[in-house]
């Protein structure tokens, strides 16, 4: 059988090894131009996923702390978390459903009747040009965010990502070194004892963060919702429940919190209303020197600065859920920097050990 096989060179052959230098350059820039924006467009996404890495982690301390007394199987101990807090919910929206149904729609006409009032003052001081209704302001904020995450805004968006967020951390919870091992795969073999170890920290730093979040939740929740509704103020369990699901985002979770407590609480009166600031006022202090720093010393302790940052960053960059999902983001972030530093002390200290020892030795 003749051999067909062509000798001469291909036109398209590039033999001169300056320009196959330079082709590999440019595949590689465009590479990382493409995966760029390949992040921007799947950053959605993305941040779902690390809602249920978050989630996860959430249920995998709840899995660890059962393990402290009751020895039994690890998908066990993950069914018990799941159906405890899958009763707790069910629980809470029958005891409260209603009357929170009913609370959220008295709540919505209540701001938009204290907002319109608030700016007509303004108006009338002439603070504010024009007359102004609370509505456009809502819809003018809310065109704002731009096309990113406008599709969170809307219910089936939000429900559905929630439902997917859920699920995510379901099946992570259920065998985490599987995901674990999948990730140190790609990374560099040499490479992969310090990438493991610096997953075990930040999954460490994670279920604590969470936990003192947590904590914080309930006592800011059940402790404004007591106080409130002592003082008379409308809608007390709503605002409680408020309080407690905006306590996962500090700084601006308490800001929230106070300007809705304030403005429930003027709408039923001028004592009401300073009830419901002096409410506010403790609930924070006690929240904010007490509890925070208890729980910091044993959690993560983020300064408060770089928290607030890292949130108008991440609001700005992602709205809604990049802003629930800031903290945790910048707890990974600083334990992986950190982790960085104390590998490079270890290699200094090493090296240091060798100088003296060779100086010894001479």
């Amino acid at each position: 059988m003749a051999d067909n096989t062509v000798d001469e060179l291909s036109p398209v052959e590039m033999r001169d090894p300056f320009l196959r230098k330079e082709l590999k350059r440019a595949a590689i820039w465009l590479g990382l131009a493409c995966m760029i924006a390949l992040l921007i467009v799947l950053v959605q996404p993305l941040l779902i996923i690390f809602a249920g890495v978050v989630f996860a982690a959430l249920l995998d301390g709840g899995v660890r702390l059962l393990g402290r007394v009751l020895p039994i199987g690890r998908g066990w101990r993950l069914l018990i978390v799941v159906l405890l807090t899958f009763a707790f919910l069910v629980g809470t929206f029958v005891l409260t459903g209603v009357q929170v149904t009913e609370q959220v729609t008295q709540l919505r006409s209540t701001l938009e009747s204290q907002a319109n009032r608030f700016t007509g003052y303004l108006t009338s001081q002439g603070l504010m040009p024009g007359a102004s209704d609370v509505n456009g302001i809502v819809k003018q904020a809310l065109g704002s965010v731009g096309r990113v995450t406008s599709w969170v805004g809307s219910a089936i968006g939000a429900i559905t990502s929630m439902f997917m967020i859920l699920i995510l951390g379901l099946f992570i919870a259920m065998d985490p070194g599987t995901y674990s091992r999948g990730l140190q795969w790609m990374v560099p073999l040499d490479l992969r004892p310090e990438f493991a170890r610096t997953l075990v920290k930040m999954g460490a730093t994670l279920r604590r963060l969470l936990a003192g979040r947590l904590l914080g939740m309930a006592v800011e929740g059940v402790a404004s919702g007591i106080a409130l509704a002592i003082g008379g103020v409308p809608m007390a369990m709503l605002l409680g429940i408020i309080a407690g699901i905006l306590a996962f985002i500090p700084n601006v979770g308490a800001i929230v919190t106070g300007v809705l407590m304030v403005a429930v609480g003027f709408s039923a009166g001028v004592d009401t209303g300073y009830w419901a600031i002096g409410t506010y006022l403790v609930v924070q202090t006690i929240d904010g020197y007490v509890i925070v720093p208890m729980v910091a010393k044993r959690t993560v302790d983020l300064p408060p600065a770089l928290t607030l940052g890292a949130q108008i960053l991440a609001s700005a960059l992602f709205g809604i859920l990049g802003l629930a999902l800031a903290d945790p983001m910048t707890a990974m972030l600083k334990t992986a920097l950190e982790r960085r530093s104390e590998r490079e002390e270890e290699k200094a200290e090493a090296g240091e050990d060798m100088g003296e020892g060779a100086v010894a030795t001479a």
